[in-house]
């Protein structure tokens, strides 16, 4: 059977899932690493037996046995010349969110896949997630009948809120809503947003990281539906990475409740107290399964370039996110309404760094 070769450039946490997930699958056949921190190069090089292991990620795009490279490389910034590079060097490309800090920069990722016939996909894990998964086929079956509108509420610990905001100056809508937004809108497809409403508010982020407490939402579709999705990061430490989700689907003929709370499995010991473990949004091994959708996402990936299949989320889907979310943040800052699609073709956020 035919595999493949993959290099992965970055190896942290996500990056890392994704490593381990390639090195393990019989998919594929060798594995190249690129990662700046030594120490964490030489931890995977000694785990994962990995073909390259090196500091330079230019050697894994000019390597022309790696067949597809996956960006899962911090800071955002990053993403745009990482990902422009390994397409532009002839090989298929899994890129973390967001898709692009500007629109031209989206734009040119996606032309540069059409024009070379490369498959091109977007780190939108939550679309793996099979409560997710189980919301859209409801929509699309008319289960509750025609949607009327979605509610989506993301909270995670201030941990990660300072990790996130402490490597890029990108809002909730931007770092952690847009998740939501992706799901919300591939849900609704066809239906196109042309409307975007959004307020923030500022607590005990604002002295660690400058940015706000949490988001909220409010995009009107061209079919009548109305999504409303809020994010923060200011909970407590708890479970590390610890994400907790509530959507409400509501229909013409019923209602859909999501609890994605993480509040199923519950351990409770002397020496850590209460923990709610597999509660982070990309999951995390356990024994011989994985529980979380990145690895599923991952290996989709690997099919889809092996066999030549679509994409789940096409780059277009992302783009779209993104100017769902650049509108809420223009929406903040004017304390107004934003019609969709922007007249403003390019937008780039200021960032930390």
């Amino acid at each position: 059977m035919e595999k493949l070769n993959v290099g992965i450039i970055g190896t942290g946490w996500c990056g890392g899932i994704r490593a381990v997930t390639c090195a393990n699958s019989a998919l594929v056949n060798d594995v190249h690493l690129a990662e700046i921190n030594p120490e964490r190069l030489k931890e995977l090089d000694s785990q994962l037996k990995p073909k390259t292991a090196t500091t330079d990620y230019k050697l894994l795009l000019e390597n022309q046995e790696i067949d597809m490279i996956i960006v899962s490389a911090t800071p955002e910034t990053t993403h745009y010349p990482m990902a422009l590079e390994a397409l532009q060097s002839g090989k298929h490309v899994f890129l973390e969110k967001p898709i692009a800090l500007a629109f031209e920069e989206a734009d040119e990722l996606i032309d540069t896949a059409e024009k070379n016939n490369l498959k091109f996909t977007i780190g939108y894990s939550q679309r793996f997630n099979p409560k997710f998964a189980f919301a859209k086929k409801s929509i699309n079956e008319k289960t509750i009948g025609d949607p009327v509108c979605i509610t989506v509420s993301r909270h995670i610990t201030r941990a990660l809120g300072n990790k996130i905001g402490g490597r890029i100056s990108l809002s909730p809508a931007a770092m952690e809503s847009t998740h939501d937004l992706d799901f919300a809108l591939w849900c609704l497809e066809p239906a196109k947003p042309i409307r975007v409403y959004s307020q923030s508010a500022y607590g005990a982020m604002k002295s660690v990281t400058g940015l706000e407490d949490a988001q909220w939402i409010m995009v009107t579709m061209d079919n009548g539906t109305i999504i409303t999705i809020g994010g923060g990061w200011t909970m407590p430490p708890g479970y590390p990475n610890f994400s907790g989700t509530w959507i409400e689907v509501t229909g013409t003929d019923g209602m859909l409740t999501v609890d994605d709370t993480h509040r199923d499995v519950i351990l409770n010991t002397m020496e850590r107290g209460i923990e709610l473990p597999m509660s982070t949004m990309p999951g995390e091994q356990v024994e011989h399964v994985y529980a979380g959708p990145m690895h599923n996402e991952t290996i989709h990936f690997i099919e889809a370039v092996l066999f030549d299949r679509e994409v789940m989320v096409k780059p277009r889907h992302a783009r779209q996110v993104m100017e769902v979310y650049v509108a809420a943040d223009l929406s903040k800052e004017a304390n107004a309404p934003i019609e969709l699609p922007l007249k403003k073709t390019s937008y780039l956020k200021s960032v930390a760094g």
